[in-house]
């Protein structure tokens, strides 16, 4: 029957079957009745006793198992996971031979450990120097509060230079076995030698640290708080004002900007390299804008027609000048031409002498008389004012009916009119309702597309249309591909 194999804690490794070789591990492990059993056990304990001995590690490790790397000369073992080394190391009085790379001597002459770098051996520890102590020397200082702490201090010479400590804590002082010359207080990290706690952190002898430190909380003595910081996106935050002298400070790589103090009292910004100051703010929506700019000729906005100077609810007093190049929207009076009079004018909404005409609170301009000839108009139709039983929008086409004299037109309706816009002349102006086109041109709300010169009919709800059901409203001035309700320009036809 089949041989079953365990390891030495109970864990079954293999069954080798009758008349089989298992191949499991490293070793061969040979079934019942196999022929030829004697070369593959044998060489099984040549393999154990060489200890696997090759420049390869076995490829079917177990842990526990001894291999003899050949290529370093170095017995391992494997720990279930790699092949690890086994250590120790040469103790003698004398330099010994034959080790290799990696490989350890104790020198019991001078209590030393050395390592072997293939070429020679280098000094582990401990340091000695003559016939004074120099070295790291772990030991342990006894606080105010008799609580023992183990530090680590650097001799040289006998004295003590830097203590290593992993707490803060006040040496008891009143014992001089216990007492170390320059250290009263050591605190957590490395304290130097005669860096009391009166001198908050300030060396009063020669000892420093040489060399880049990746930070610090004291420079001089002083808070780190207390320094002006020049690292991008870590501005420095002054809680007091920051005084300089009249002379001022610079800015720019080339001191382009100069903010200073002239004849004792007269502040000043001046750019000594460029030719232009430029003021700059963030508006509400967080965009950069420029509203000012000042230069050798004057102040300037940075874009026409932009920025404004006061506003309607901060007005500048009083503003002088020889000349205004623009347009003023609110004028006291207006300059009258040279040679007509001496007085400027002021506006008036009455047909007074001597004043500008003005429009009153109806839109009405009153004069005396109108001197002149009308060479255009600005709007197209000829209108009249009828009373309507609704306020309809413009284009609406109208037609006499409903609760007062006009109503919207519908399909069976004859038309009257069409809603104006911006009528040129308007009949009947002070009367009430709404201006009606009667001839010209004017807008009309139309349904469906339009091609100009089309003819436009009576359609539902004071619409026009193309379908020649209704009347006759007008002709298409332009085409619109539209099919919802528009204005469409028409030459009126009613």
């Amino acid at each position: 029957m089949a041989y079953i194999i365990n390891k030495t804690n109970g864990t079954q490794i293999a069954v080798v079957e009758d008349g089989t070789i298992d191949q499991t591990t490293d070793l061969k492990l040979v079934g019942k009745n196999y022929a030829g059993y004697g070369e593959i056990q044998n060489e099984n304990f040549v393999h154990l006793l060489e200890n696997f001995a090759s420049a390869n590690q076995p490829a079917k490790a177990i842990a526990g198992q001894m291999w003899f790397d050949s290529g370093s000369s170095k017995l391992k073992f494997y720990d279930g996971t790699k092949f690890r080394t086994t250590g120790g190391a040469e103790v003698s009085t004398s330099q010994p031979s034959g080790l290799t790379t990696g490989d350890f001597w104790w020198d019991t002459s001078n209590n030393q450990l050395y390592a072997n770098t293939g070429s020679g051996f280098v000094l582990i520890g401990p340091q000695s120097q003559g016939s004074s102590v120099t070295q790291m020397l772990t030991a342990t200082v006894r606080d105010n509060a008799q609580v023992n702490r183990t530090v680590m201090k650097g001799i040289i010479n006998d004295e003590t230079v830097f203590i290593v400590s992993a707490v803060e804590f006040t040496i008891d002082s009143t014992d001089s076995n216990n007492a170390i010359t320059g250290f009263d207080v050591v605190r957590a990290g490395l304290t130097l030698k005669n860096t009391t706690n009166a001198t908050n952190g300030v060396t009063s002898t020669a000892h420093r640290y040489y060399g880049t430190a990746s930070n610090s909380d004291r420079l001089g003595g002083n808070p780190a708080s207390e320094y002006v910081r020049s690292v991008a996106g870590q501005p420095s935050v002054f809680t007091e004002i920051a005084r300089f002298g009249d002379a001022g400070f610079t800015v720019g790589a080339s001191n382009d900007l100069v903010i200073k103090i002239e004849n004792d009292n007269q502040g000043v910004i001046q750019n000594d390299v460029g030719t232009i100051i430029k003021f700059k703010v963030d508006n509400s929506s967080a965009q950069v804008k420029e509203p000012l700019n000042i230069t050798a000729d004057g102040i300037l906005p940075s874009a026409s027609a932009t920025f404004n100077v006061g506003s309607s609810n901060l007005k500048w007093n009083i503003m002088y000048a020889n000349e205004f190049n623009g347009k003023a929207t609110v004028a006291s009076s207006m300059e009258v031409p040279v040679g007509q009079s001496t007085a400027n004018r002021t506006a008036s909404t009455a047909a007074s002498n001597d004043t500008v005409a003005v429009r009153d609170g109806s839109g009405d301009l009153f004069a005396t008389n109108f001197q002149g000839t009308a060479l255009k108009a600005n709007y197209a139709d000829l209108a009249e004012k009828y009373v309507t039983d609704t306020q309809y929008p413009v284009g609406t086409i109208m037609t006499v009916g409903g609760d007062s004299e006009m109503t919207a037109c519908a399909m069976t309706e004859t038309p009257c009119g069409i809603i104006s816009n911006k009528p040129g002349v308007v009949l009947n102006s002070d009367a009430d309702g709404q201006a009606i086109a009667l001839v010209g041109r004017t807008p009309l709300r139309v349904m469906g597309p339009v091609e100009k010169g089309d003819k436009l009919y009576v359609g539902a709800n004071g619409t026009a249309q193309k379908a020649n059901e209704g009347d006759l409203v007008g002709i298409a001035l332009e085409s619109n591909e539209r099919f919802e309700e528009k204005l469409v320009e028409v030459f009126i036809k009613i």
